[in-house]
Formats: C-alpha cells, sequence, structure tokens
C-alpha cells in the first residue's frame, strides 16, 4: 500500500514544480499569450493534472503570484529571532535580495502581476505587504498598531520594491551597497516615525 505521506510529498513537490513555471511563463509573456495547452506542452504534463491542480488557467495565475509571495515571506522567516537590532535589520534585507538574486522571474511576476487592473492580484500584493510590514515592525518591538510607523514602513516597502527591482536588472552598484543603503533607509525611516510618535516604544538600534 502506498504511504500517503510520500504520496502526499509527491503532489506537493510537483505542484510546486508547476507554479514555478507558471511565475517563468507569466513574467515572460503575456496573460493572453499564455494557455493551459501551452503550459501543459511546456510542464511535460496533461491538460487534465493542470486542472485537476488548478481548475483553469486563471486560478493557475493566480496561484503562481500567491507562490511568489510565499517564498519571499518565508526566506524573511528563516531569519533566526535569535538575531537583534543591526544584525537583525542586515540579515532580513540580505534574505530580501537573495530571493530577489535567484528567483528574479517570481519577483518581478509578484510586483507586475495585474496591477492597477486585477482586485485579486492587488489584493494577495497587499497581503504581502502587510506581511513584510508586520515582520519590520515586530524587528522593532511593534506587537500594536501605531499608525504613523505603519505609514512608515509601508513608504519604506515600496522604496525597496522599485530599488531592489531596478538593482537586479541593471546592477549600477555592488550588492553590499545596496544592502548598507536598505539598512540605513529603514533607519531613516523609522526615526521619522518616531518623531512624529515619540510615545511609541520601539527599538531603533539599527546602525
Amino acid at each position: 500500500m502506498a504511504d500517503p505521506r510520500r504520496t502526499r510529498l509527491q503532489t506537493d513537490e510537483r505542484r510546486a514544480q508547476l507554479l514555478t513555471l507558471g511565475l517563468r511563463l507569466f513574467s515572460t509573456r503575456a496573460y493572453d499569450e499564455v494557455s493551459i495547452e501551452s503550459i501543459a506542452e511546456e510542464a511535460g504534463v496533461s491538460k487534465g493534472l493542470l486542472y485537476h491542480y488548478f481548475g483553469g488557467k486563471r486560478a493557475y495565475y493566480l496561484a503562481s503570484i500567491e507562490h511568489a509571495a510565499g517564498g519571499l515571506i518565508e526566506s524573511l522567516d528563516a531569519v533566526p529571532e535569535a538575531l537583534v537590532g543591526p544584525a537583525r535589520a542586515l540579515a532580513m534585507i540580505t534574505a530580501y535580495v537573495d530571493f530577489v538574486e535567484h528567483h528574479g522571474d517570481a519577483y518581478g511576476t509578484l510586483l507586475s502581476g495585474g496591477v492597477g487592473s486585477d482586485p485579486e492580484v492587488t489584493h494577495l500584493l497587499a497581503r504581502s505587504r502587510e506581511e513584510v510590514a508586520a515582520r519590520i515592525l515586530h524587528g522593532v518591538g511593534l506587537e500594536t498598531p501605531r499608525p504613523v510607523f505603519e505609514l512608515a514602513v509601508r513608504h519604506y516597502i515600496g522604496g525597496v520594491e522599485a530599488v531592489v527591482l531596478d538593482w537586479h536588472d541593471r546592477r549600477q552598484v555592488p550588492r553590499a551597497v545596496l544592502l548598507q543603503f536598505l539598512v540605513q533607509q529603514v533607519r531613516a525611516t523609522l526615526e521619522v516615525a518616531l518623531a512624529l510618535d515619540p510615545d511609541a516604544t520601539v527599538q531603533l538600534d539599527v546602525p
């Protein structure tokens, strides 16, 4: 009798492979140019298997974007909790840049998919940004909502997305310079927030 745990693992691995393929296809072709037939042919699977996993092209597209968002969050969560202050800030930013370097297609698809035209994709992007923001705020000791800090962090995340995507495409500065720039930017952003909300209890020991 087949081991259900092994069968589940194989299913999850196959699904992840198909989602990775989806990220590549949707990042290099327009949505209308990608068909279930072309996906199945490139993946070496039947159309029926794709419909079984995802139900159709749109669901596959949304699942691919969600897969990219999940991969980014997983990379941030891999930073050890024991790291604090400057070491944690640098580790988190390094993890973010590492993800972009190793999964450029996924990152590009995550940021560009459906923006301004697809409410479901916009929702996925917003949720991903909220999760990133929550990890930044947790890193400075904020566990309860502080609107000024939330505003500041959302502003910072928007800048990070633009800068890192541009760096990934053009590499105009060394990687180490990019990392230090982003570390200094998060410090400056949080200092502005603290000046506007001085009652907040935060740990701004970022270099």
